[in-house]
């Protein structure tokens, strides 16, 4: 009979359609959870703990200084636990029930102004050679396409169409969606398609970005290209693939996008999620607003 860890990797995976990542960290959690309920309650498997076991290992977790953002994600994956097992008719009650996740610190992502975003299109204007041409079609992909790091790393071949003007997106739990591409950063693609073919013994070839070695980029490489690009023209503590893929929410609804549109456009499974884009745009309204309305004079 499998046990109830290994039945719920297969709930995540075939069911939630979570990446192995986030599964693998989700079971960590639990494994750490067991063994601190071992050695302190002497008690094998946590399918029978109450919630005052649960909030002594928030306590030790606070104590041995792990973040509250650190904690709550370590909750989050008890209580997918506990919901599985109650969804399985192993458990009646969830330890869970009463749990309130730790406060944490709102973080406001700080987009690239549209300024920043020109000046380093006017510096890499005119690329030269394969990879040249690859490092700002990405650039131009994450703030044209709003894609995640991932999307992009994980984009295929078989997935651009230049004659329907669109890529299809691969995004969380394996749900697709159609992205337009703007003409010019079609003709980058172009361009960019005719470099990759002088690219000799490609390892990964349905992998649409690829390194001068033929294999498959890694997170780690397409982190540091945006953030070695934008040291060029921005002086924001973060430069990152996230905060392009804020940045292209931000300058659509500055620009009058509405909220819905957007939240397709980014792969968002609801408006909650997209709202967080709005803050910057509340800003730039405010600014017309007040530059508008008579009462402002």
């Amino acid at each position: 009979m499998k046990s109830n860890k290994g039945a719920f990797r297969d709930y995540l995976q075939l069911e939630k359609k979570y990446s192995v990542h986030t599964v693998n960290a989700y079971l960590n959690d639990i494994s750490f959870f067991e063994v601190f309920n071992q050695i302190h309650f002497n008690q094998e498997g946590i399918e029978g703990v109450n919630y005052s076991q649960i909030r002594s290992w928030i306590v030790s977790l606070v104590d041995e200084g792990v973040s509250n953002v650190s904690v709550n994600r370590k909750m989050a994956s008890l209580k997918s636990f506990y919901k599985f097992l109650l969804k399985t008719k192993q458990i009646e009650v969830s330890p869970m029930l009463k749990h309130r996740a730790l406060k944490t610190p709102k973080i406001v992502q700080i987009p690239f102004s549209e300024k920043e975003l020109t000046d380093l299109m006017l510096e890499v204007e005119a690329p030269v050679g394969f990879e040249e041409i690859r490092d700002k079609l990405i650039v131009e992909l994450f703030y044209t396409t709003g894609m995640r790091r991932a999307e992009l790393i994980n984009l295929m071949m078989f997935n651009v169409d230049l004659s329907l003007g669109t890529v299809k997106v691969l995004g969380k739990r394996n749900k697709e969606r159609i992205v337009p591409v703007l003409p010019i950063v079609a003709e980058q693609i172009k361009l960019y398609l005719r470099e990759r073919l002088v690219i000799e013994g490609i390892v990964n070839d349905d992998y649409f970005f690829i390194s001068k070695k033929g294999l498959k980029l890694s997170e780690s490489f397409v982190y540091r290209l945006i953030n070695s690009y934008f040291s060029r023209v921005s002086e924001k503590v973060k430069k990152s693939p996230h905060v392009l893929r804020h940045t292209f929410a931000t300058h659509l609804l500055n620009n009058g996008a509405d909220l819905n549109s957007v939240k397709e456009l980014l792969g968002h499974s609801s408006l909650a999620s997209t709202q967080v884009y709005t803050h910057n745009s509340l800003a730039e309204l405010k600014k017309v607003y007040a530059g508008a309305h008579p009462r402002s004079k």
